[in-house]
């Protein structure tokens, strides 16, 4: 005896059928769900891809039309196999009913698959002496002995003929090209050849009319008179004019219109940008608290390029008046002559300060670095553990910088590296002589879809002659937002008798965190940081950990963080740390 719901099941099966047959007009809505067994997934999801009736899935689809779709589906599946090799597969499927609609099963027997029996791939001319194109004939698959995959086929093809390309060979024809399968004997042929052409070179680079005469802009060209054609190059160029910031639009595009000539011209079209800059906003930090920045930037004074910019910082606990100018020089490492004068009142916890800084320095690529030597002089007073110094300093600096991301404004996967170089002589103008060393370090990398490991390590070493005449600028303090949290900004540093911070001539930090975004735009982290500033043989294990909030602002991460001393013999309270900006 049949319990209620199995009639039920029965029922709604026996009208599914019989009702489109009395009423034509008349079509029932049933899913569809589909499955192919006996290959691997990334066999499994290419067949799919390719099968009518995948199109349906998720979908409201009548009985009529998956029945007829179903008639054509096992050769699609045998079809759907071929680009992996398998020409001669058996294919058994079957449709099923559901209570939800309908369940369409293939099982497949892939059998033997066609494998390389012989093989010729050459390159004729000039071009088959490049070292690019010989290593990507060597590096073609599938060989003779393995099974014919037509994705790595078309991806070794096209690697040659990227080489020829990417090594100025642009009329590199392709005479034969030819693949023969045998499905009797599962065998394939595979006969491919090339005729490189002639080698181009760079012709002329015509400039559109622009700021700057034709002489400037040519500085910016990475290559020499008679180079041989390279894409690359070509991007480099590109780059290297959009990155000078006198443009709103770069275009480089080459010439290749002409069948005859052995040189290919380059024709770039640049839209002036606007020439003056003008900045204003607000900021808000607990190491300086809330604040204004105005600015004005020059992108370019006269036609050489010079640049000139100024900027304004007011905050709660900062006042800073900063000015550059920059003058470009002729080269293929983006060197520049760096002028600068800077004044900064600073009032923290720890100390108060008044400092006037002149800055002359020389800027270049060097060896993927962004190098910068050059002098800087310093004077001014400043109050440090009730201290009071009047204190000019002479000194060599020079910094390398690095840094690489797939994205700046929100790095998933990048780092940056800093180091810098102090050194004050014996010289008139120095009321001391020091030597310092710093090195810089961040690291970020995704943890699945949404989550982020970031890492970063502060080292520092001075030796000083008189530390007492080193300004809060030049001494190592640890502590606040972009520091150690859990602890307040320059918090942490040899103390002096009376117990008052007074800085350290070294310095370690290190932090880890780990970001969860629960939107696109929101997430939440975790952290620890730690270390210390201090004298010699004076190094303190202080530990900050706590959690944040963040958000991806148009500016950068905004960052809440709420943290406390978790390792310290300093006070055990709960801190808040603001912060918006890069992470690199």
């Amino acid at each position: 005896m049949l319990n209620a719901s199995g009639t039920a099941r029965r029922r709604a099966r026996l009208m599914r059928w019989l009702v489109p047959a009395l009423f034509p007009c008349v079509a029932f809505a049933a899913g569809l769900d589909i499955k192919v067994e006996g290959v691997p997934d990334e066999i499994r999801d290419a067949v799919l891809a390719d099968l009518a009736l995948q199109q349906y899935t998720g979908r409201d689809v009548s009985p009529a039309q998956i029945r007829r779709l179903f008639k054509s589906a096992e050769a699609e599946v045998r079809k759907g196999l071929e680009p992996f090799g398998y020409y001669n597969a058996t294919v058994q499927g079957a449709l099923h009913e559901t209570e939800k609609g309908f369940e369409a099963v293939f099982n497949v027997t892939p059998g033997p698959p066609a494998l390389v029996q012989n093989e010729s791939v050459k390159v004729d001319g000039e071009g088959a002496e490049m070292r690019e194109v010989r290593r990507a004939i060597r590096r073609f698959s599938p060989g003779v002995g393995e099974r014919l995959d037509h994705g790595q086929y078309e991806a070794s093809k096209g690697a040659i003929e990227s080489a020829l390309f990417e090594t100025g060979f642009l009329r590199a024809k392709a005479m034969k090209h030819r693949v023969e399968v045998s499905r009797k004997a599962n065998t394939a042929d595979i006969d491919l050849l090339w005729q490189s052409g002639p080698r181009l070179k760079f012709g002329a680079v015509r400039f559109s009319e622009a700021q700057f005469p034709p002489a400037f802009l040519r500085r910016f060209i990475p290559w020499d008179e008679g180079t041989y054609y390279s894409p690359d190059d070509l991007l480099e160029f590109q780059q290297r004019l959009t990155d000078a910031d006198y443009f709103s639009t770069v275009s480089v595009v080459p010439d290749t219109s002409s069948d005859t000539s052995l040189e290919v011209p380059v024709d770039v079209t640049l839209t002036p940008a606007k020439r003056s800059v003008y900045k204003a906003g607000v900021f808000m930090s607990t190491d300086t608290g809330p604040g204004v920045r105005l600015g004005l930037q020059r992108r370019w004074v006269n036609e050489k390029g010079h640049k000139l910019n100024a900027d304004i910082e007011y905050a709660q606990r900062l006042k800073s008046v900063s000015t550059g100018y920059r003058i470009p020089l002729k080269g293929r490492n983006e060197r520049s002559y760096n002028f600068g004068a800077n004044y900064r009142d600073e009032e923290t916890d720890t100390s108060i300060s008044r400092i006037e800084r002149l800055t002359a320095n020389e800027t270049r690529r060097w060896r993927g670095f962004t190098r910068t030597l050059g002098l800087t002089y310093l004077s001014g007073n400043f109050e440090i553990a009730e201290n009071q110094e009047y204190s000019s300093l002479f000194y060599f600096e020079g910094t390398l910088t690095k840094k690489e991301a797939n994205d700046l404004s929100f790095p998933r996967r990048g780092y940056s590296l800093g180091f810098t170089f102090r050194y004050a002589p014996e010289v008139l103008i120095s009321d001391t002589t020091f030597t310092t060393a710093i090195a810089d370090a961040k690291w970020i990398r995704t943890l699945g879809r949404r989550n982020r490991l970031l890492l970063r390590a502060s080292l520092g070493a001075t030796a000083v002659d008189d530390f007492n005449m080193l300004p809060p600028d030049l001494r190592f303090f640890a502590g606040g937002d972009r520091s150690i949290r859990g602890f307040d900004y320059q918090q942490l540093g040899t103390t002096n008798d009376a117990g008052l911070v007074i800085g350290g001539e070294n310095l370690v930090i290190a932090s880890a965190e780990v970001e969860r975004y629960f939107l696109p735009r929101w997430g939440a982290a975790v952290f620890v940081d730690g270390g210390d500033a201090f004298r010699s043989g004076e190094f303190d294990k202080n530990i900050g950990a706590g959690i944040g909030l963040r958000w991806r602002s148009p500016v950068g991460v905004l960052r809440v963080d709420f943290a406390k001393p978790v390792s310290s013999d300093l006070a055990d309270e709960w801190r808040i740390h603001f912060s918006v900006g890069p992470d690199l």
